[in-house]
This record gives structure tokens, C-alpha cells and sequence, in this order.
């Protein structure tokens, strides 16, 4: 008799969802203090090394009130953790314009070099984007590592990205953002590949390009590259787009800021089960998943990627096919933290995202419906503010399943029904047919008899024509 031993990893793994297992492998990949997370290797060139251990924050407040400030730096502080940091401490500066040598201005970067020296930072981070300058005066002055908001951005894109368009929109990102702040170790950025003593050997001899002109054009080739790419890779999308748009099942996408809760929106919606994370930008990738109205039609839900605040250029851009999601869309269902302290932000920072999108794309946004999530976390106070200045959104609980069905019930009667009545009888024997009916269209009513089902529907134009199509066929036989 022969027994089959299973492994004990491989018994458990049966236990654990799709959600679970991404969530599992991300954990096991957690940074060793001492450490450091690069960027991908795209050059000889000294790269930005993201040192992300123990880091101070640092901030210019330039217009809004301190509550902005704060709240600015406080979603700086998560984005750092995320990306596997510990904060230190923060420190704000009230200007008209950042300093455009030092960011913060002479005084304060001599207050914040005492405090990185005090703390023991390793890290930086300026909660804006700095210039290649404004990069190399901090670094020399404070003798640390210096990261932007949208290096940290980047690098969390880099460690989330699942699909290997992701991974090519965020590298592109990268480029386009490292290409400006190229720099060398001293003199070695000036070495020419040419001259008599140059051991490039024949063809390379002769006056020759730095060192830095050779890696730029290395990036360049690398970022045409990831284009051509990323554009196949997007006209498969459209492909599969386009069926759906071809079977007429109307679709709905799901958009919001980061951590507001899509993903368990989604899965409450559809009983999906996508990758559920307290961490910004948890999701990445965009996911489609079919799900019904109350009423039996047929739609899908896509969730994408979230937004923040000052949101890179670099990532509007390089996931642009990911976001088309949104335009192609019937509906967009605008997701917001109940629990944020500034939800009326968060809704501003989307919509003026989503706008600059379907601008370049010379778009229509979709009709929106506001969904205000994680009620069951915000006090009542809170949860009357938000229903008195956004009239009109549903209140939901993703984690307890509080609105869930009003939800369901709102989304189905702001999606486009079938515009064509058709009454068809369908014998038992076509089951295809029926199922395709109700699948497809709106079934109104059904009358059974011995042979068949007569079924009267509201169905899109290219079913009503196949219908009409086969009732000529039937007629003739």
C-alpha cells in the first residue's frame, strides 16, 4: 500500500485565498534594517539608492491652513511605512515658494542637520519634488541620503507591481524620473570612451562620449522600449475591452484614493476576493470581476489604482492604458474614506487626477457616484457632515456589509439598460439562447409552455439583431 505525504506548506496553501496568498508573499518580503531597496539596475551609473530605515520628514507649507500641513506630512509618514521605514520625526516650514537651492532655505537645513544628527536618520524625505539641485545641495549639506515624495511613490509602485504591465509602467516611471539625476562618482561622470589610451578597442577610439552621455542613451533606448511595450500590451486590454463592449455588458470602475477601501468595496459587491491591505496602494494592477444587479443583469466591476495628493507626473503618465479603464467606463463609482479627518481633499485630489486623464484622451468623464466607505470607523458627527457636503453619495461599511444592497440597487439604476424590446420564444433545446438573454438583457417577463419559454426582454441592439436574424431563419423553415 503507498501513502502521498503532502507537505505542510502545501496543505496550508490550499486553506488560503488568492488575496491571502498575495497578502502572505508580500510579508515574507519585508526589509532587513541595513538594507537598501534600489532601482533597477539600468546603468554603471550611481543610480538612486532608496535607503528606506530610519528617516526624518520634512515638509514646505506653502498655502492652506496647518491642518493641511499636517495632514500632508501625516500621509508622507504612511507613505514611509509602507515602504518599509521608520519614521523619526517631521518638521514643517512656513514659505511662500520653496527655496529653489535648498527647498526648506539655508537656516532650517542647518536646524534639520542637527536633528538628523540627533536622531541617527539615515533618510531624508521632502514631502514635494525636488530638482536635481535642490537634491545635491541637501545631500552635501545634511551628509545623508535625500528622497523626494515621488522617489517614495515610485518605490512603493515598484514593490506592489504584480502583472508584467505594472512592472513596465512603474519601471518607465522610474526612468523618466532618474534620467534628469543621473550622477556619478566624482570625476568618473567625465571619462571619454575615445582617446589613443582608451581600451575600447577599434571604433571607439577618437574624442568619445562621458560616461554620462553613454548612460543617458542607454535610458533612452531602455524608455522606447518600455513604450513599445506598454502600447502592445495596451491594445491587448483594448481587445478584451472590446468584446465586452461587443457583448454589451455594461461596466463600471471603481476609483478613489489610496486606502479608501475599493478592493474590499469590490469584494463586498461581487464576493471577489482581490487583495484586501491596510497599506497605500495595496492595489496596483487593475482587476475586473463580473458581478450582477439586484434586478439579474449582468456587469463588471474593475478596481484601479489609487490616488494621493501631488500625484508624480511620471505615474499619470506611464499608466495612462491602465487608467483608460475609467473613461471606457458606464459608470465611475468614486470611493472616499468616511474615516479620513479631510475626506472633501481626498475627493478633490481624484477628480482633478481623473480630469487631466480623459483630458489628454479628449473624453467624456462617466456619470460618478460618490460612495462614502468605512462608515462603521467615522463618528456619527462625522458621517452627518459628510451626508450634508456630498449630497447625493451612499454610505457603506465594506467590512460589515452596512449598505452594500442600497449600494447595488443605486448602481443598477445609473447603469444604461438595453434600449431594444424584443419578445422571442426559445424551445427547451436552446438554452444557449436563454441564457444569453438574461446574461445580456433584462428579462421582463417569461411564459413557459410544453415546447419552450416565450421570453420578453430588453436587449442591446446587436442581440435584437441576431434575434431578429434568427425569427427570419425560424420563419422560413
Amino acid at each position: 500500500m503507498t501513502t502521498s505525504m503532502q507537505r505542510p506548506d502545501e496543505a496550508r496553501e490550499e486553506f488560503l485565498s488568492g488575496g491571502d496568498l498575495e497578502r502572505s508573499e508580500r510579508a515574507a518580503l519585508r526589509r532587513v534594517a541595513g538594507l537598501s531597496t534600489e532601482l533597477a539596475d539600468v546603468s554603471e551609473v550611481e543610480y538612486r539608492r532608496l535607503r528606506l530605515e530610519r528617516v526624518v520628514l520634512v515638509g514646505v507649507w506653502t498655502d492652506g491652513d496647518v491642518a493641511d500641513a499636517e495632514a500632508s506630512l501625516a500621509e508622507l509618514a504612511r507613505l514611509a511605512e509602507t515602504a518599509g521605514s521608520e519614521v523619526l520625526d517631521g518638521l514643517v516650514q512656513r514659505r511662500q515658494r520653496p527655496d529653489p537651492a535648498t527647498y526648506i532655505g539655508s537656516g532650517k537645513v542647518l536646524e534639520l542637520r542637527d536633528l538628523v544628527a540627533d536622531s541617527g536618520a539615515d533618510t531624508v524625505i521632502c514631502d514635494g519634488e525636488l530638482s536635481p539641485g535642490q537634491l545635491r545641495q541637501l545631500e552635501d549639506k545634511l551628509k545623508v541620503k535625500v528622497i523626494d515624495r515621488t522617489a517614495l511613490i515610485l518605490d512603493i509602485f515598484a514593490s506592489h507591481a504584480r502583472s508584467r504591465e505594472g512592472k513596465a509602467q512603474v519601471e518607465l516611471a522610474q526612468l523618466r524620473y532618474l534620467l534628469p539625476r543621473l550622477r556619478g562618482w566624482g570625476d568618473a561622470m567625465s571619462r571619454q570612451a575615445g582617446g589613443q589610451m582608451g581600451n575600447g578597442g577599434i571604433g571607439t577610439r577618437g574624442p568619445g562620449e562621458t560616461k554620462l552621455e553613454t548612460d543617458r542613451r542607454r535610458i533612452h533606448k531602455r524608455i522606447s522600449k518600455l513604450r513599445r511595450e506598454i502600447l502592445d500590451m495596451s491594445r491587448m486590454r483594448e481587445t478584451k475591452r472590446g468584446r465586452r463592449i461587443a457583448n454589451e455588458i455594461p461596466s463600471v470602475a471603481i476609483a478613489g484614493y489610496t486606502n479608501a477601501g475599493k478592493s474590499s468595496l469590490l469584494n463586498a459587491i461581487t464576493g471577489a476576493d482581490v487583495l484586501v491591505e491596510d497599506a497605500l496602494f495595496a492595489t496596483l494592477d487593475p482587476t475586473t470581476r463580473r458581478g450582477t444587479t439586484p434586478d439579474g443583469r449582468t456587469l463588471t466591476y474593475t478596481d484601479t489604482v489609487g490616488f494621493v495628493r501631488h500625484l508624480p507626473h511620471q505615474l499619470v503618465d506611464a499608466f495612462h492604458s491602465t487608467l483608460e479603464e475609467v473613461g471606457e467606463a458606464q459608470l465611475l463609482v468614486h470611493v472616499v474614506d468616511g474615516a479620513d479627518p479631510r475626506p472633501e481633499r481626498q475627493v478633490s485630489s481624484v477628480r482633478d487626477v481623473l480630469a487631466e486623464i480623459t483630458k489628454d484622451r479628449d473624453e467624456q468623464m462617466p456619470p460618478e457616484l460618490l460612495v462614502v466607505n468605512k462608515t462603521d470607523a467615522a463618528d456619527e458627527v462625522a458621517v452627518a457632515r459628510l451626508r450634508h457636503l456630498l449630497p447625493g453619495a451612499v454610505f457603506v461599511s465594506a467590512r460589515t456589509g452596512a449598505g452594500i444592497e442600497a449600494l447595488r440597487e443605486r448602481i443598477a439604476e445609473l447603469i444604461p439598460r438595453p434600449d431594444s424590446l424584443v419578445e422571442v420564444f426559445v424551445p427547451y433545446t436552446d438554452g444557449r439562447l436563454a441564457a444569453r438573454l438574461h446574461a445580456e438583457g433584462e428579462v421582463l417577463e417569461e411564459r413557459h409552455s410544453d415546447e419552450g419559454t416565450t421570453i420578453r426582454a430588453r436587449v442591446g441592439e446587436s442581440l435584437a439583431a441576431e434575434l431578429a436574424d434568427s425569427l427570419v431563419e425560424a420563419a422560413a423553415d
